[in-house]
């Protein structure tokens, strides 16, 4: 029986870290869109103004026997670089600040003891952890971007992709 969890991560461009975490194996469902701004209902055009508030972000409904949490965020570290404050590759701007946002305190706890570990590895470190507050979901366009325009822009490279398919192998 799925016991299906829900989180919330901001990786840049939400189009490239919504096609690596489709590749998981229990990643059950992805939705691109907004979180965690100061307005209701944004639009792809007020989230870049750099007023609202929200970051790009994908929200992950996984199935919690097939994947971990851990591996889960072990996936969405390979595709940023906590180094860089708001902004991925050269996308920049408040909208792609990085971040997992999470709903229940026992998945706070967890991302709180991976961060940890995450924060050593790197000499600075912008990514956020934080509650989900709200969530807009993003324009139909923008929802499977990349599965509609193969070959269109994203900042993860292939072999970033190719190292989160990799996960799948690990037990």
């Amino acid at each position: 029986m799925a016991q299906n969890e829900t989180i919330y991560l901001a990786g840049g461009c939400f189009w490239g870290l919504e096609q690596a975490l489709k590749m998981l194996d229990g990643v059950k469902e992805t939705t691109v869109g907004y979180v965690n701004g100061k307005t209701a209902n944004p639009d792809y055009e007020a989230v870049c103004s750099d007023t609202t508030g929200y970051k790009e972000a994908v929200k992950v409904i996984y199935d919690a026997q097939v994947i971990t949490l851990e591996k889960l965020l072990r996936a969405f570290f390979i595709c940023i670089t906590p180094e860089q404050k708001d902004g991925q590759g050269y996308d920049t701007g408040t909208q792609y600040q990085t971040g997992v946002y999470y709903i229940d305190p026992q998945t706070a706890a967890a991302c709180a003891r991976f961060f940890a570990a995450e924060r050593l590895k790197h000499p600075a470190f912008f990514t956020e952890l934080e509650a989900m507050h709200n969530f807009y979901p993003a324009e139909t366009y923008h929802q499977d971007y990349l599965q509609k325009n193969p070959g269109g822009y994203c900042h993860i490279s292939q072999q970033e992709f190719a190292a989160v398919k990799a996960l799948n192998q690990e037990k």
